[in-house]
């Protein structure tokens, strides 16, 4: 399969490269941006390269995946975007994940905002999936906003099995998204 690679007025949305790991490593283990993710621990170097593995994967199993999210102008690392399956919150499933994760640097400048927003029109217009669903910790307001500028809805409020942790589910099907790129 060919690399999906995606473009936006400041971004590049693109597959991972080796030297990639490198910002992933220093993303999972920032305790400021792992605090609404998972159980809110930071991650291992080797916990991050066996992530790393599973996401590159992930493109050749599924067809869609996470991206590496630079700045087009230097080339800069920014964090990630893109789609998975939430297996860790079975009572959705099946489903399709939009998430994010930027580097602190790179928050409060519409980075997650401009990259999620072509991932979900590759969501929908590429990748032909039927609905996409958005999972943040409740308390994560920045991420929730991020999920309604891009129209999602709220689907419910529940607790992730594996550690016990408050979670919203905000959701979008493919005709309502239709609709949100028309206005």
């Amino acid at each position: 399969m060919a690399e999906v690679v995606l473009r936006t007025e400041r971004l590049v949305l693109r597959g991972w490269r080796d030297e990639d790991l490198e910002m992933l490593v220093e993303l999972d283990s920032d305790p400021e941006v792992m605090r609404y993710v998972g159980d809110g621990k930071v991650k291992s170097r080797e916990e991050a390269a066996a992530w790393f593995d599973r996401i590159r994967a992930a493109w050749a199993e599924l067809g869609y995946g996470l991206f590496a999210v630079e700045l087009a102008e230097s080339g800069e690392l920014t964090g990630w975007v893109g789609l998975a399956v939430p297996r860790f919150l079975p009572e959705i499933m099946p489903a399709v994940e939009i998430g994010w994760r930027l580097l602190p640097r790179h928050w409060g400048r519409g980075i997650a905002t401009e990259a999620a927003r072509e991932a979900l029109r590759f969501a929908f217009e590429e990748a032909e999936l039927d609905r996409v669903v958005s999972i943040c910790h409740v308390d994560n307001e920045p991420s929730r906003r991020v999920m309604e500028k891009l129209g999602l809805r709220q689907d419910r409020l529940t607790t992730v099995p594996a550690h016990d942790k408050p979670v919203r589910v905000l959701a979008i099907t493919r005709e309502e998204y239709a609709v949100t790129r028309k206005s």
